[in-house]
């Protein structure tokens, strides 16, 4: 799972096939509440507003 901005989505998802090889699920953090989970505020890659959760 991978909290990014939208400039680092395609790592993400790189990233994720790699790992898991399979499709992640994006999730847009801007549209999207949790009731269990806070989201981080920013991107894992750098230092942006995290906006997609991939998953």
């Amino acid at each position: 799972m991978y909290c990014v901005c939208r400039e680092h989505v395609e790592l993400a998802i790189d990233k994720f096939v790699d790992e898991y090889e399979d499709a992640p699920d994006l999730v847009s953090l801007e549209t999207t509440a949790f009731s269990a989970w806070t989201p981080p505020e920013h991107c894992e890659w750098c230092g942006n507003k995290a906006e997609v959760l991939v998953v």
